[in-house]
């Protein structure tokens, strides 16, 4: 059975960092293709960043630069770095990946950019 938890969210100020953790379990991170997605209130939940399995990585407009996917494959773990951090970026943050027709999702972590 696949599982995917995040950690790591909080309240943080304009301007600082967080790093967001996703745990994997019954699928290996190292062959996956991991996303990370955010749903801020009120809206549609908007992709955020991607790694391969052969460490390709790709980022949406909004974040590029700021933000960086890595994979830790002896923990099958995902990170989310997130620095510059805007009023914007506040919303729930979410692991995904696909396996087969099956589309996994992890139950989120909030993230609040706030002064």
């Amino acid at each position: 059975q696949v599982q995917l938890v995040e950690s790591g969210g909080g309240l943080v100020q304009p301007g600082g960092s967080l790093r967001l953790s996703c745990a994997a379990s019954g699928l290996s991170v190292r062959i996956s293709v991991m996303n990370w997605y955010r749903q801020a209130p009120g809206k549609q939940r908007e992709y955020v960043a991607l790694i391969t399995s052969i460490g390709n990585t790709n980022y949406a407009d909004s974040v590029q630069g700021r933000f960086t996917i890595s994979r830790d494959n002896a923990k099958n773990a995902v990170y989310l770095q997130m620095n510059s951090l805007k009023p914007e970026d506040t919303a729930v943050y979410y692991c995904n990946t696909k396996s087969g027709i099956h589309n996994y999702w992890g139950q989120g972590t909030q993230v609040t950019v706030s002064s």
